[in-house]
């Protein structure tokens, strides 16, 4: 089957140019640079923006979908389906779903939910109904008594493209400022006496763990040639440790010197879409525009909204709060597409090139505002 998009502003990997692109049988048969096509059945996109699907490495959007409220749990498949419509709908073609292995004692239901979820893909992938091509990103708690147990079955599960070592202790890494953790806890509606029983429980209990589990699961996982991530890196000696160790993403870093160190040590940086829409962290560490400015990040994952990626995208380069950083909208896409594309090793997508995968997303610009208006996965239309 042949599919003509023509009179489409294309975001090439170095340009952007009015153009036409044609598919065949799911991949990209011919880019055609300052040609708008008049055969028969051509769609014309009336000078809109097609850009590359979009792959988001890192997004905790299903964990949304299972628990729309704290008291309501809902059903892990349909909950599984929900999700994977968002992200389509977001421009977002390839998804590594975030999934939380081992518990602090704060959030039992991850655990579950990381188990449906694997269970559902594995139940829904070869169907036809996920509109979004889904892989596994397992982000292993590193100071948690259960992380390597559960760890363990799935290391091998074909679907699993990232594996990120976190460790949400108090006092480290996203909840260093101790102050911010406490309030943080007193919303959650524990009492003082509790909380502070807990932070010196929880940094004992990362005292003896977080060193054995380290090294057993970097002896589980290197071994298999899985891409490893460090999540919310603070400190360089943190980057040093994981770059010595292997590990080639800095994932989510909450300083500047951490994505700084982490650059010189020819480390890939991911920045949270979201805190480039919103304008900032949500839990007060480095601004990603500041990071961007920087020179130090590579890609955006989601986090935890699908669309803000291709908002992020757009924003990188029109955004008010971004002015000196000198991002094309070329490279502000890249940063949603090719090079995620690139650090989750599928090097069949990303770009519009003869031969890739047609994963392409119709965006059009309406007051400053990127809005998907079709996508295509392989050539079909998916939303």
């Amino acid at each position: 089957m042949t599919t003509i998009l023509t009179n489409a502003r294309l975001v090439l990997p170095n340009e952007v140019v009015l153009g036409t692109v044609v598919i065949e049988d799911g991949r990209i048969a011919e880019v055609q640079p300052g040609r708008r096509s008049t055969a028969p059945g051509a769609v014309d996109l009336a000078a809109d923006t097609l850009m590359p699907g979009i792959v988001d490495l890192h997004t905790d959007n299903l964990e949304r979908q299972v628990q729309p409220r704290s008291n309501a749990r809902w059903p892990s498949r349909s909950a599984m389906v929900a999700h994977d419509a968002q992200c389509a709908a977001a421009g977002v073609t390839t998804v590594l779903d975030a999934l939380c292995l081992g518990d602090l004692g704060f959030d039992k239901d991850r655990v579950l939910t990381f188990r449906d979820g694997v269970a559902d893909l594995d139940a829904l992938a070869g169907t036809g109904l996920l509109k979004s091509e889904h892989f596994l990103h397992l982000r292993c708690e590193l100071p948690a008594l259960d992380m390597m147990d559960l760890l363990d079955p799935v290391a091998e599960h074909p679907r699993v493209r990232m594996v990120s070592l976190m460790d949400h202790s108090p006092g480290i890494g996203q909840y260093a400022n101790l102050d911010r953790y406490r309030a943080m806890r007193l919303r959650e509606g524990r009492s003082p006496a509790w909380i502070e029983d807990r932070i010196v429980e929880l940094q004992e209990q990362r005292a003896r763990t977080r060193g054995p589990n380290r090294r057993a699961l970097l002896s589980r996982i290197v071994p298999l040639a899985i891409v490893l991530a460090s999540h919310d890196d603070n400190t360089a000696e943190e980057v040093a440790e994981n770059a010595a160790d292997g590990i080639g993403i800095s994932e989510f870093p909450v300083s500047m010197l951490a994505a700084s160190e982490a650059r010189a040590r020819g480390m890939d940086v991911i920045a949270g879409a979201p805190n480039i829409v919103r304008g900032g962290s949500h839990s007060g560490n480095v601004a990603a525009a500041d990071l961007v400015r920087g020179g130090v990040v590579d890609a955006y994952a989601s986090d935890y909204v699908p669309s803000s990626l291709l908002e992020a995208a757009f924003a990188s380069v029109a955004h008010p709060s971004m002015r000196g950083a000198g991002v094309t909208l070329a490279q502000g896409v890249a940063m949603v597409t090719a090079n995620p594309a690139r650090m989750a090793g599928l090097l069949d997508r990303g770009r519009i090139e003869p031969g890739l995968r047609a994963d392409l997303v119709h965006v059009r610009e309406h007051e400053g505002m990127a809005v998907v208006r079709q996508v295509w996965r392989e050539g079909e239309r998916v939303s």
